[in-house]
């Protein structure tokens, strides 16, 4: 019997949100939607809902190793997509197990607020990240909040977004998108080490939101490993954040997340249509 060709294996390591909309669960979905086979090392278990995060508790050190050594036995990833940490030990078995066994591609979204402000990293991981995982780092996705805590500058304008991209890329990340959705005019940063690219888009007004930043992450990651060079992944990881934002629907009291699947409620494309066209951007 003929079997059919497995997608690109992708693995998360990050938190669980029990909502479902950011994390571990949006990342799997999100690879799914994105024709990647997604798999997983939970780092934290988080507690919130819609309405915010009352805390965490963090997977102990070496069951998190044992999780990431297991799977990279059996497995062979076309990429990684690490998000929440937690802490500096966490931080130390990540960035181990990369200088170990290097990935293809490796997407580091530097998750250290929620939304409502509390913290989902103590301060030496985030000392500990800024040392040794973002040089394992293909590519690193902070939101401005992100990149101002990471460099120790502002970033408020996408001026100061292209200033923390290079100061990202000279700590040792190879590639830095800074996302800038909560800007009244939403623009991305893309510098590959060569070149700053200013990449535009339309605010999609709906207050379901959570989630955005996992799930751009886990998207350029499902792109890259399906081979795309790195801008346009990106980019196709932007079209598809921006369709989940316009899809998504209201659950719980509050923020609630994207429709990682919306793709499944949409109606059939004829063949003979052409599917819509990615968004522009320029080179700075």
């Amino acid at each position: 019997m003929h079997q059919p060709a497995a997608p690109p294996v992708v693995l998360t390591i990050a938190g669980f949100d029990p909502t479902c909309g950011a994390g571990i669960a949006a990342d799997l979905k999100t690879f799914a939607a994105n024709h990647c086979y997604g798999v997983a090392a939970v780092t934290a278990i988080t507690i919130q809902n819609t309405l915010g995060v009352r805390g965490y508790a963090a997977v102990a050190a070496t069951t998190l190793a044992e999780q990431i050594e297991c799977l990279m036995a059996d497995l062979a990833p076309a990429a990684i997509k690490i998000g929440m940490l937690a802490n500096r030990e966490s931080v130390e078995v990540v960035a181990g197990a990369l200088e170990r066994t290097p990935a293809a591609w490796v997407v580091l979204d530097p998750v250290l607020r929620a939304t409502s402000g509390a913290a989902l990293i103590d301060e030496p991981g985030i000392e500990a990240m800024r040392q040794r995982l973002l040089r394992a780092a293909s590519v690193i996705t902070p939101n401005l909040d992100e990149a101002a805590l990471l460099t120790g500058m502002p970033v408020t304008n996408e001026p100061q977004m292209h200033e923390a991209a290079v100061a990202l890329h000279a700590m040792g990340a190879r590639a830095v998108v800074v996302t800038g959705g909560h800007l009244e005019k939403p623009v991305d940063v893309l510098f590959d080490g060569a070149a700053a690219t200013s990449l535009g888009g339309d605010r999609v007004r709906t207050p379901h939101t959570h989630g955005t930043g996992c799930t751009f992450s886990a998207a350029l990651a499902a792109n890259l490993a399906q081979g795309k060079n790195l801008g346009d992944a990106v980019v196709q990881a932007k079209a598809y954040v921006s369709a989940a934002l316009r899809a998504a629907y209201p659950i719980g009291g509050g923020s609630g997340p994207l429709n990682h699947l919306y793709r499944l409620q949409e109606p059939v494309r004829p063949k003979n249509i052409d599917p819509a066209p990615l968004p522009e951007y320029t080179t700075r």
